[in-house]
């Protein structure tokens, strides 16, 4: 069964304040998508309409067959959706390999009984969890700290941390907000490496990020959002040379600066 995102007229209202209207989208199965656009765009509320952090006004979410519309957040989790954001959230007295255990106890096979009264069920599933979370951990270059404390991380550490704890959960599709906010240029080069791998092993990516050198060098595929509204889609170059990208981004055309929706070869700074 494919597990394609699609946003069918989706909309979203805050009283009188029109953030989404009718947004139609299809996340295809396989590689990195973008979404771009202005602060305000409404980015941000497509994907906690995604998550089931927020309902919609109107419209469908549809993904692997099952509509995600009026489910919790944690079914939408167990339907093989994970999701970062904008805000670090890890536990910070916790050293790196619990962190991501957290993310994978939801999946182990034992219940309270078997917690409680320590059984041989318990023992291997725990086992499995710190070996699968040290796997974890080493895609994203953080292995060798697992039982370090993760407030001694480096900011972009964290990052990369929270990114270890979300593909815990065994997600099909992995949305990622905005995740080299606050990164300096090498942290950046860092994470865009660490996505590429974990893209080539066959996840979905669905990312919301401001830095376009950052977006262009990593996705295939882009759509953009102004005003609530999808203005364009398509590949990068498609993406740089649209009339109405350039305007809604940088103002009007003959005022563009074009190095900033150029696509960087990999390896490049963002």
């Amino acid at each position: 069964m494919s597990t394609s995102l699609k946003l069918k007229t989706l909309s979203r209202h805050f009283g009188g304040l029109k953030v989404l209207q009718d947004v139609n989208l299809e996340i295809p199965q396989g590689g990195v998508f973008g979404l771009i656009g202005p602060n305000g765009a409404g980015k941000t509320t497509v994907f906690n309409l995604i998550t089931g952090l927020l309902p919609p006004t109107g419209g469908s979410i549809e993904f692997g067959g099952h509509n995600l519309v009026g489910r919790k957040p944690h079914e939408i989790t167990r339907l093989g959706i994970g999701r970062t954001f904008q805000n670090i959230r890890i536990f910070k007295e916790m050293s790196l390999l619990e962190n991501v255990m957290v993310g994978l106890h939801a999946q182990l096979g034992y219940g309270p009984l078997g917690l409680l009264f320590g059984s041989n069920l318990f023992r291997s599933e725990e086992r499995r969890a710190r070996e699968r979370s040290r796997e974890l951990l080493s895609w994203v270059k953080l292995d060798h700290k697992a039982f370090e404390k993760a407030d001694n991380l480096s900011y972009g550490d964290q990052r990369k941390l929270e990114l270890a704890r979300a593909l815990a959960t065994n997600p099909k599709l992995l949305l990622l907000d905005e995740p080299v906010a606050g990164m300096n240029s090498g942290e950046k080069v860092e994470l865009m490496q660490v996505i590429r791998n974990i893209s080539a092993r066959g996840y979905t990516l669905f990312m919301i990020e401001h830095d376009m050198r950052f977006v262009m060098g990593l996705c295939g595929d882009i759509a953009v959002l102004n005003f609530g509204r999808i203005i364009a889609r398509g590949d990068p170059d498609t993406i740089r040379n649209d009339p109405q990208v350039i305007e809604a981004y940088l103002g009007r055309e003959d005022d563009t600066d074009d190095a900033a929706l150029t696509p960087q070869p990999m390896g490049a700074t963002a």
